[in-house]
């Protein structure tokens, strides 16, 4: 019972902690995190454990050869730096590969594959900035692979709706439909063929361990990227009709760089670059720094209106603008400056909605649309839909150690579609370059070498210069727009981490889709059933198409975030009861 005078606000209790916390989006993992931290490792390595736990547990959601998108943020060096986790496309690709052979279309498959990343992004992380062996930090992951895990209901539910894909190739029906069905709750699952893979890496690392550290993680990646895995991967993926070659692999590296940031009343706020979705968010929220959203209530039809609308601005420009800079002159710094915001910010009616995407603005020039697009959605269009698919999967997790340092990251590209899973390394391709565009000069556009535009973005704030805060979301185009309404829950409206992942949430499907074909819902704005009639309808007057989810909408679901007192170091974790996250703190 709640004491006396209090109110249970939570499904849940806040976890708490002052020696580490970690946030995943599955217990096993963020527990193979908090172990890493008690054996003396830093967030660093205790995050490299949640991802390679990750790759096992949710490896319909992320694997070790997907993508691993991370912020990090150093306490000695007080310094924030990217990882961007994603893979490039192979030299044969481009947009006239497809024109020629595939009539302007992405197939299903291995053609869709990018250079593996995740492998890369772990061992970087962990060999730049970490303390431990690769071995050490994936003895948790090994384990729930080779002796296993009890199936969970979100999992089970996966290999259920998406049977038909997982039994397409023999490869991938052997391990994830085990006897022709699909693995039941409660019942113990096993990835005999990841975990020797994983350990292969461990022993490769170990037998090189007299060159010294680094030297040994070179060594594992290079089995990975050059030696035997890495032609395994590569002769399986030509068999299969696939456009990678071993001179693709070798040739890949991570890039490690600086995130995006913006200050959002006195908060700075990091995501990943342009070359994936990372600004949409610090984009959108710099666009409501100039509305007092507290005094319009939470998940009020004023509230849910602006922020819709800030959104569906910042969505316009990403399609417009962003892309990979090493092929696309992104003009970063004008498109979140203070002067642009302002003028963007001028387009928000708030008593009617835009029917369809707002134009894309003119951050060069400072003017509020490009080539005198309308300034107002009363002047607009109301343009055609397009058919397509729509949400995502991924997954999403932090850590933050005693000393401040930060960990978050967003591991996408599993097993989802199907595999297919090369023969007896339990591993599948990424497939992410279904994110990638077919039109010639288009920002997102395939060309060789070339990053598509990636949804998972994780996010880390600092505040003052100290570390305050970690948080994300996975589902495609819902990130940007769940760990905006997740940072203003805590900011604005005063919620703990696990009151703030709880509040139901809303999304616009006002633009083009992130996966190919781009799907659009002009003027579709989707509402958590939480949300009450009355501000539906309120909605609907002020010209959304409006439509309602179930109360706990799966979808929207694997959301966390930690929060850190700067004064007195006390660590909040808070992890979505949509799904099976959780937050482990000591």
């Amino acid at each position: 019972m709640p004491v006396p005078g209090t109110t249970l606000t939570s499904l849940r209790p806040l976890m708490q902690g002052t020696n580490g916390m970690v946030v995943a989006s599955h217990p096993a993992a963020a527990m193979a995190g908090q172990e890493v931290l008690r054996k003396g490792g830093n967030a660093i390595d205790a995050g490299v454990a949640v991802g390679l736990a990750l790759n096992v547990v949710h490896v319909d959601d992320c694997s070790f050869l997907g993508v691993a998108p991370t912020v990090i943020y150093l306490a000695d060096q007080k310094k924030v730096v990217e990882i961007d986790g994603l893979g490039v496309w192979p030299r044969a690709a481009s947009v006239e590969y497809f024109q020629k052979n595939h009539g302007g279309k992405f197939p299903t498959g291995v053609l869709r594959s990018l250079t593996p990343a995740a492998a890369d992004s772990w061992i970087t992380s962990l060999s730049r900035f970490g303390t431990m062996t690769f071995g050490e930090v994936a003895s948790a992951a090994i384990d729930l692979a080779g002796n296993g895990f009890p199936m969970f209901r979100y999992l089970a539910g996966r290999f259920v709706t998406a049977f038909d894909a997982y039994n397409a190739h023999p490869s991938t029906a052997e391990i994830f439909l085990p006897n022709g069905r699909a693995p039941k709750q409660g019942e113990m699952f096993y990835q005999k063929d990841l975990a020797a893979t994983l350990s292969k890496v461990a022993e490769v690392e170990a037998s090189n361990s007299g060159q010294g550290r680094e030297s040994a993680l070179k060594a594992a990646r290079d089995y990975i990227y050059t030696g035997e895995l890495g032609r395994k991967i590569v002769a399986y993926n030509q068999e299969m009709g696939g456009l990678l070659t071993e001179e693709d692999l070798a040739n890949y590296h991570v890039r490690v760089g600086s995130p995006v940031t913006v200050n959002y009343r006195g908060y700075d706020v990091y995501s990943t670059g342009p070359w994936g979705q990372g600004p949409t968010f610090p984009q959108a929220l710099k666009i409501l720094e100039g509305f007092d959203l507290a005094a319009m209530g939470h998940n009020s039809p004023e509230y849910i209106h602006t922020v819709s609308q800030a959104l569906n601005l910042a969505f316009a420009d990403r399609q417009q603008y962003v892309g990979d800079p090493e092929f696309v002159d992104v003009p970063m710094d004008d498109l979140l400056s203070e002067e642009y915001l302002a003028k963007r910010r001028s387009l928000i009616d708030p008593d009617l909605a835009w029917p369809g995407t707002p134009p894309p603005g003119d951050p060069r020039n400072r003017n509020a649309t490009l080539n005198g697009g309308p300034l107002s959605p009363r002047d607009a269009a109301v343009p055609l839909g397009t058919a397509g698919v729509s949400g995502g999967g991924t997954s999403y997790f932090a850590v933050i150690d005693r000393d401040g340092n930060i960990f978050s990251s967003t591991p996408s590209e599993g097993t989802k579609n199907g595999g297919p899973v090369i023969p007896g390394t339990g591993l599948a391709f990424s497939l992410r370059g279904s994110q990638s565009n077919l039109i010639s000069g288009h920002p997102a556009s395939v060309e060789p070498g070339k990053r598509p535009r990636l949804t998972p973005a994780p996010s880390l704030i600092l505040k003052a210069g100290e570390p305050v805060m970690a948080l994300g979301a996975h589902g495609g185009d819902h990130i940007p727009q769940g760990t905006l309404q997740l940072l203003l829950n805590i900011l604005e409206f005063g919620r703990d981490p696990q009151e703030a992942v709880e509040e139901p949430r809303f999304y616009s499907y006002n633009f083009p889709s992130s996966g190919w074909p781009n799907k659009f819902e002009p003027g579709m704005l989707r509402l958590e059933g939480r949300i009450s009639d009355e501000v539906a309808e309120s909605l609907r007057q002020k010209g959304h198409t409006i439509e309602m989810y179930p109360d706990w909408w799966e979808g929207s679901a694997l959301y966390c975030a930690i929060t850190r007192n700067p004064v007195t170091k006390v660590l909040q974790g808070g992890a979505d009861p949509r799904c099976e996250a959780y937050a482990i703190g000591y």
